[in-house]
Formats: C-alpha cells, sequence, structure tokens
C-alpha cells in the first residue's frame, strides 16, 4: 500500500497517479489519518505539476462522493445548473434561474460567497431581508417543486471534500490551478444530480483566469471531466475587462436584477444573461434550438414570468419578495458621492479588478473569510469602455458608509478609469461556446 508521503512525492517528481492512490489519499484526509501539512504540500506538487484527465476525473469523483449528494429523483423534470468562476458585477445567476425555470427547467444552483475582488451570490442574496440561503435537504426538494428553483450555498453533506481542500488552497496560493478548479466545480455540481450543467468562464483583468490561453484551458478540463461523467455541459468563456451591468455591490446589484427581470437592463447583462439561460433552456430539453431557447427566454422576461418567478424563490425561502416590486426596501447607504471626470474624450479604462477591489474596500466583499459584508455599499457606473465623456460628467456613483473606508478606496476607483482622445477596440462579451 502506498503512503501518503509516496503519493505526494510521486506527483512532486511529476508521476502520474492512478485513482486508488487519488482516493486513498482523499478519503486518508477526510478520515483525519492524513494530515493537513500533507496535503497542502501534495496541492503544491498538484499547482506545479498538473494534473492528467484521468487523474481529474478521479479527484472530481473522490471529493463529489466525500458526502451525500441531493436526491432530487422524484423531480420528472431535467435538472439543469449554472456556474460562474467569478467576476465583478457579476449577477447572473440572480438572472438566468428565474428564466430558466420560468421556462420549465429545474435549476437547483450552488452557488457561493464573495471572497478576493470578486463578488459573491450568496452575499447579493442574503441583502434581501430574511432571506436562507442554506435551506435544508428536505426543503430544497419542496422549493424546487413549487418554485422551480433554489439557490443555495454548500451544504455540509455536499462535496465536504471540496470544502476543505478550498480552505487549504485558499491559504497555500494554489487556487489557480486548473485541474483543482475543475474538480472544485464538478464534486459540488454533479452531487446534485443534474442532468446538465451551464458553465460561465470568465477572462480578463477582473477574473481568475485573466488570459484566453487560460480560460480555453479550464474550459477544455471541465468539458473532459463532464464528458466522461456522462454529464452534457456548455461552457461560455465571457469577457471580464470592466465589470458586467453597472451595478457592484450587493444590494445594488439586486436591484438591477430586479430591473433586467422587469424589461430594463444594461445590454451588456442581457447579452451574457440571455445567452446562459438560452443553453440552459435547451439542456434542459425545452427547446430544440438555441434560437428558439433565446426567445424563450426573451418572452419570459417581457411577459413578466421571470420577474414572478424570482417572487417566488425569494418567498420560498423565506426572502421579502416584496422587494421585486419595491426594491427600496432593499438596504441603501448613508452617503452617495459622485466620482467625475477630469478630461474630455473616450473611456479607455473601466477595470474590473481594481473596481472590484474598491467595492470591498468600501465593504461590499471580503479579503478573509470572517470579514463582515455590508450589503448597502459599492458603486454604480455611470459610464463604461468606449463612451464619450466631458470634463465634469460623472463616471460612477460611490455608495459608502464608512469614511475611512471611502479614503482608501478613491485611489482605486482612480486608477480604474483612464480617458484618451481616441476609443479603443472594444472586446466581444462572449469569446467561445464549448460543448460536451
Amino acid at each position: 500500500m502506498i503512503t501518503p508521503r509516496e503519493i505526494i512525492q510521486k506527483k512532486r517528481d511529476r508521476g502520474v497517479l492512478t485513482a486508488d492512490e487519488i482516493g486513498a489519499f482523499i478519503r486518508g484526509y477526510m478520515s483525519s489519518g492524513i494530515a493537513d501539512y500533507q496535503v497542502a504540500a501534495w496541492l503544491m506538487a498538484v499547482y506545479l505539476n498538473g494534473m492528467t484527465i484521468e487523474e481529474t476525473l478521479a479527484l472530481t469523483r473522490e471529493m463529489r462522493d466525500s458526502g451525500k449528494g441531493l436526491d432530487l429523483s422524484s423531480i420528472a423534470t431535467k435538472k439543469v445548473d449554472k456556474h460562474s468562476t467569478g467576476g465583478v458585477g457579476d449577477k447572473t445567476s440572480l438572472i438566468v434561474a428565474p428564466i430558466a425555470s420560468a421556462c420549465g427547467v429545474t435549476v437547483p444552483m450552488i452557488t457561493g460567497r464573495a471572497l478576493g475582488h470578486t463578488g459573491g451570490t450568496l452575499d447579493k442574496l442574503e441583502a434581501i431581508p430574511g432571506f436562507d440561503p442554506r435551506p435544508s435537504p428536505d426543503r430544497v426538494l419542496r422549493i424546487l417543486k413549487s418554485a422551480g428553483a433554489v439557490i443555495m450555498g454548500q451544504t455540509d453533506d455536499l462535496a465536504p471534500a471540496d470544502r476543505r481542500i478550498y480552505a487549504l488552497r485558499d491559504v497555500t496560493a494554489t487556487v489557480e490551478s486548473i485541474p483543482l478548479i475543475t474538480a472544485s466545480i464538478l464534486s459540488k455540481k454533479l452531487s446534485e444530480q443534474i442532468d446538465g450543467l451551464v458553465l460561465d468562464v470568465k477572462t480578463g483583468s477582473g477574473s481568475f483566469m485573466p488570459t484566453m490561453k487560460t480560460a480555453r484551458a479550464l474550459a477544455r478540463s471541465i468539458v473532459d471531466v463532464c464528458g466522461r461523467m456522462k454529464t452534457r455541459i456548455v461552457v461560455l468563456i465571457t469577457d471580464m475587462e470592466q465589470p458586467l451591468g453597472r451595478a457592484i455591490g450587493n444590494a445594488l446589484e439586486i436591484r438591477e436584477c430586479i430591473g433586467f427581470l422587469k424589461g430594463d437592463g444594461p445590454e451588456d447583462l442581457e447579452t451574457v444573461s440571455i445567452a446562459l439561460a438560452a443553453h440552459m433552456i435547451r439542456l434542459g430539453g425545452r427547446a430544440r434550438s438555441i434560437g428558439q431557447a433565446s426567445k424563450m427566454a426573451y418572452e419570459a422576461v417581457s411577459k413578466g414570468h421571470a420577474a414572478e418567478r424570482f417572487r417566488q424563490i425569494i418567498h420560498a425561502q423565506g426572502g421579502d419578495a416584496r422587494v421585486v416590486d419595491n426594491p427600496d426596501l432593499l438596504p441603501r447607504a448613508s452617503n452617495i458621492q459622485e466620482f467625475r471626470s477630469r478630461s474630455n474624450g473616450f473611456l479607455t479604462r473601466c477595470d474590473a479588478k481594481l473596481l472590484g477591489l474598491a467595492s470591498n474596500t468600501l465593504g461590499a466583499g471580503r479579503n478573509r473569510v470572517e470579514d463582515i459584508i455590508h450589503p448597502a455599499v459599492g458603486l454604480y457606473l455611470e459610464r463604461k469602455l468606449g463612451d464619450r465623456v466631458k470634463r465634469g460628467e460623472v463616471l460612477c456613483q460611490i455608495h459608502w458608509n464608512d469614511e475611512s473606508r471611502l479614503r482608501n478606496a478613491m485611489p482605486l476607483i482612480e486608477r480604474a478609469f483612464e480617458t484618451r482622445t481616441r476609443p479603443v477596440r472594444t472586446r466581444p462579451l462572449i469569446h467561445a461556446v464549448l460543448e460536451g
């Protein structure tokens, strides 16, 4: 029997681990037979030397099977989830879940919290008074049958190996490993017994995959593993060079989502959200083509069905569904300050990462797990890349509560914007679509 030390050494020396070796290592860790420091060493070896697709598949299966999955067998309709690798202003989960469910797809959506410069869907939802992000498994089933979708955090029983390993990755600088990201995402998603998955891989300054090369590598890895696990998947590589939409911050983004579901949303947010929802609708067997699915998604919004479904999801999870009709019930910042352009020209930089960091500095996000979220604060962009601006025009509104936090955020906001005499070439919103 190979020892934990030998497994670490084998991967350190660029060897290929067998499924049995990976299984023994993960099970040993979960039973406390293998220590954190040994797993940390193994994670660094994986980070430096990578994994084959067979190793990634074995790790994904072992992490998926480390806990108890959701039993959704009593739901007859197809179940499709959506996941994003994270970005600034990326609130699409809150839009596509009600759209897809309004079109007849069951959506069991497991999502996460903010960490670093990117926002977290659960933190956004908790800006809604009373919203419960962690319903019990029995309640999840009831919510799915009544509202068609649930948006929830990872439970203690769902892929617990992922939760423990991710905590180590976070403190050992091994988060960005493509095999480890693949196993982390899919171990949670595939524990839901889903029929399909739509994945949004972000690329650009505000993403964890800043280059197209790394974004494509992650997309390919996930498609390959899903194919071997007999789960249909579509991966969209979308742009995160500037924030998506105009709102950055929890309550501000909920307000923007409500506006979108009522037919009033920014064009970039519409393009990405409708594309994601359409792929979910097609994977869910409700449409034969993307064209037909896109039409269904648009109609769900225009006829008010998606907004009504969002009300049902909020109500089913204990939240105050009145916010859909009265967004003023959401938390509001004590102060709003305008940040203005200092020159004439075209906006050539609206840096997603810097604006995400600025929003976090105001209190909208966290740098450590224990940090407290302030739901009302954040930024609202009045201008975006390519817009013509005049000296003195408002570039963004700063929603703030704490003056010292505002002072710390201002240098980041100032660096995030740049104006020149000529516009820059705009990047496509959707760079590529991969399917498996």
